[in-house]
């Protein structure tokens, strides 16, 4: 990017502004699988406040290596508390959707569980040919979370997201495109390229009326993800104590099919 200004970054989140077309870009970095935690979409969340104060009109959300984000490592999802009251990964989750920017998810490999979730908390995604989707949740023996609920059907429709959600099935960045899930498919190599430049398109525009525009689309969407997660929450906290969700983290650990029994 020409006439970068870079901010101040945390471990985990680098970030940038152009001062000349307003794009400004946030890149997580968990390699090599990019897991996400709270502390990881806190530190996003603060890198969004970031570039809105230092004059960025549109964001472009993106992460290092290959994978774009493999959602909760299975080892700290088999001993997470979803009920106890602690501050919790959702808590996070749900301030993204009331920023004021559009952003640009920039996909280049697996979004996985709560990183498709991510991504679906963009307003437009640009995946990568490389890129593969999958919200996974039943074949952990758990219940979707990050408002997922609402999001996915949002974008590619009640009928589908019930599929992707009941199966578990992972697609690729064909099959992405074909049900809408991502805006734009391209070569790897022009990923970044191609997010930076709709960015660009959204941020030539009037600033307040991009705002006001995106507002209107996006109607009660904060409120009801809002909604969506303490429901989720709830359901995932009665899964939890399941000898089946014992089992669909372990075999994500070990990496083997898993052998559910319904109980």
């Amino acid at each position: 990017m020409s006439s970068t200004k870079p901010l101040e970054p945390t471990p985990s989140v680098r970030y940038e502004i152009d001062v000349a077309t307003h794009v400004a870009v946030v890149e997580f970095v968990r390699e090599p699988t990019n897991s996400l935690d709270r502390e990881l979409l806190v530190d996003i969340l603060e890198a969004y406040r970031a570039v809105e104060e230092a004059g960025a009109r549109a964001i472009v959300l993106c992460s290092a290596g290959r994978v774009f984000c493999s959602g909760a490592d299975p080892h700290a999802l088999s001993t997470m508390a979803f009920d106890d009251g602690s501050p919790h990964i959702y808590d996070a989750a749900v301030q993204l959707f009331d920023r004021p920017l559009p952003v640009v998810a920039a996909v280049q490999g697996p979004a996985i569980g709560a990183g498709l979730g991510l991504a679906l908390s963009a307003d437009f995604r640009v995946a990568a040919t490389t890129a593969r989707f999958s919200a996974n949740f039943a074949r952990l023996g758990l219940h979707q979370g990050f408002g997922i609920s609402v999001t996915l059907p949002e974008v590619v429709g009640r009928q589908a997201a019930l599929d992707l959600l009941l199966s578990g099935r992972r697609i690729d960045g064909a099959a992405a495109l074909a049900t809408g899930l991502v805006d734009e498919l391209v070569d790897p190599e022009r990923l970044r390229e191609s997010a930076v430049a709709r960015a660009s398109t959204l941020a030539e525009c009037a600033p307040l009326a991009v705002r006001s525009i995106r507002s209107t689309m996006r109607g009660d969407l904060a409120a009801r993800v809002r909604a969506a997660v303490a429901h989720e929450r709830e359901e995932q906290a009665r899964l939890q104590a399941t000898e089946d969700f014992a089992e669909g983290t372990a075999a994500a650990i070990a990496r083997r099919t898993p052998n559910f029994v319904g109980r």
